[in-house]
C-alpha cells in the first residue's frame, strides 16, 4: 500500500504497451491489419502474430474474433463463405462431377446475398491493387489450389487460372453487368451451360 504522499504503483493496472483492450472496434483494426499484411507478404507470408502485432494486439484476439487466418482472410475480404465448410462438399463426390458442384454452389452463395456482394467485390478488386493481390490469394491458395489440386492430372496452375476466368466472368455478367438472360437464369440452366467447359478445365485435356 502507498504511504501519504507518495503515488500508488501503476505497473499492477497498466495495460501493456501496443494492447489495445478487448473490445468491438479491436475487430476492425486486426482486418485493417490484416489487410496491409496480406498485400505485402501474401496469405502464406502472413502469420497472425504479424497481424497482430500491426494491430497493436495479443494474437489470440485473431482467434477470438476469427477464428483464425483463414477467417480473418475472409473478413478482409468480405467474401461470404467459410472455406473449411465449402470444400468438402465439392469434393464428396465423382470427380467428373465436380465442374458442376462448383458452379452450383458458386450460384448459390452469391445469389444468397442477391449479387451484391460479388458485385461490390468485383469492382473493389478492378479498382484497388490491394484488394486484387488479396483476391488473387484466395483464388489460387485458399479455394481453386484446393479444388483442382485434388483431382487435376497436370498444370494444377494453369487449371486453376482458367477456373478462376469462368467463375469470375459469370460473377462478372450475371452480378455487375447483370447481362440478360443469364443474369436472371435459374440454376439448373447456368450449371448445364457452364459446367461443362469447367469440368474440361478441372480434369480434362487442354492440348485440344
Amino acid at each position: 500500500m502507498a504511504g501519504r504522499g507518495e503515488q500508488p504503483d501503476q505497473t499492477r493496472s497498466a495495460r501493456p504497451r501496443g494492447r489495445r483492450p478487448v473490445r468491438e472496434d479491436t475487430r476492425a483494426a486486426l482486418i485493417t491489419a490484416a489487410g496491409e499484411v496480406f498485400t505485402e507478404r501474401g496469405y502464406d507470408g502472413a502469420t497472425v502474430r504479424a497481424i497482430a502485432d500491426r494491430a497493436g494486439m495479443d494474437p489470440a484476439m485473431v482467434n477470438h474474433w476469427f477464428g483464425g487466418k483463414d477467417g480473418l482472410f475472409l473478413a478482409a475480404l468480405q467474401i461470404p463463405l467459410d472455406p473449411d465448410q465449402i470444400l468438402p462438399r465439392l469434393l464428396d463426390g465423382d470427380p467428373e462431377q465436380l465442374g458442376a458442384r462448383v458452379v452450383r454452389t458458386f450460384l448459390t452463395v452469391w445469389d444468397a446475398s442477391g449479387g451484391g456482394a460479388m458485385a461490390a467485390l468485383i469492382r473493389s478488386v478492378a479498382s484497388h491493387p490491394e484488394a486484387a493481390a488479396m483476391m488473387r490469394e484466395f483464388v489460387s491458395r485458399v479455394i481453386l489450389g484446393r479444388v483442382v489440386g485434388s483431382v487435376a492430372p497436370d498444370r494444377p496452375e494453369l487449371r486453376a487460372a482458367l477456373t478462376g476466368t469462368q467463375l469470375i466472368g459469370l460473377g462478372m455478367v450475371r452480378y455487375v453487368l447483370r447481362l440478360e438472360p443469364l443474369a436472371s437464369a435459374d440454376h439448373d440452366t447456368v450449371v448445364a451451360a457452364v459446367a461443362p467447359n469447367l469440368q474440361r478445365y478441372l480434369t480434362g485435356r487442354l492440348d485440344v
